[in-house]
């Protein structure tokens, strides 16, 4: 068997030697293929065919891996520059809003020179459903805060009334409390009515929808919709002529004795940062 395998390998040898002097001498006498090597490149056509696809593919391929890695480096320097000038805009975004607070106090103060206010920082929220109060950074170690005081904004609109006062932290409970209660007139600071006056107060039910009632209100005195509702001064508690709110639907008592209406805070409440406390004012009461 051995020998057997061995004479097959050399006659096999043999032949292969044989072909390839035959295709050299076809292609030194005819200057051609010569019909041996034609029919070699006839039979491994197909073959390479196939490789020369698939090295063009390979080629793409690695040509677009090229691609994607520029890309991806370009994007990542772009996603670098956008997050720098996010960074420039947020900084330039809030010293404008600190300058535009800054000018509002200091039209404030021109437009209501009778006031002592001390601006204040609001530092959090009080967790509490049955109420709706803030802290401010203020005591009585850092400010002549007393529990008592108005709250307003930069735009002399009244934001509260300072519940509880500590040593360098005091509370605020704000107008949509249900323990606020305030003497109003009906009207903005300029067309002030003083047919009579009503009581701006805290009421459950409607400070969970970030309202507050307007009630006890005088026959004489009109309320439509979108009244200003202003401090009247009575009292001596808050100076006369800071706003609450407006009016946004008047009812009648279910008793059908007197009237009452909704008001709106004019300030978004949620969105407080700073607020001035009003330390002493002129009562022309």
């Amino acid at each position: 068997m051995k020998a057997l395998i061995t004479k097959r390998s050399i006659i096999i040898a043999s032949a292969s030697i044989l072909i390839a002097l035959i295709a050299l001498v076809s292609v030194n006498l005819f200057n051609n293929a010569g019909p041996v090597t034609g029919f070699v490149n006839t039979v491994t056509q197909p073959v390479r065919a196939l490789a020369t696809t698939v090295a063009r593919t390979f080629g793409d391929i690695f040509a677009a891996l090229y691609r994607y890695e520029e890309l991806e480096k370009r994007n990542e320097e772009l996603l670098r520059t956008i997050a720098r000038q996010e960074a420039d805009f947020r900084e330039s975004r809030a010293l404008a809003e600190e300058n535009y607070r800054l000018r509002q106090a200091l039209d404030f103060r021109e437009r209501r020179p009778d006031f002592t206010r001390e601006m204040a920082t609001l530092q959090g929220w009080n967790a509490d459903n049955w109420s709706h109060s803030f802290t401010i950074n203020r005591g009585y170690n850092n400010s002549e805060i007393k529990v008592g005081m108005g709250v307003a904004t930069e735009y002399g609109v009244l934001i509260g009334q300072v519940s509880e006062v500590g040593a360098t932290q005091s509370t605020v409970i704000t107008v949509i409390d249900t323990t606020f209660s305030a003497k109003v007139f009906v009207g903005g600071e300029s067309e002030t009515t003083a047919d009579g006056t009503a009581t701006a107060k805290g009421d459950f039910t409607q400070m969970r929808r970030g309202y507050l009632l307007l009630d006890f209100i005088d026959d004489d005195l009109i309320v439509l919709h979108e009244s200003i509702i202003v401090t009247s001064g009575q009292g001596g508690v808050f100076p006369p002529g800071l706003t609450i709110g407006e009016v946004v639907e008047v009812s009648n008592h279910t008793s059908g004795i007197g009237r009452y209406a909704t008001i709106r805070p004019l300030r978004d409440l949620e969105a407080i940062q700073t607020v001035f406390i009003i330390i002493d004012f002129e009562n022309p009461e």
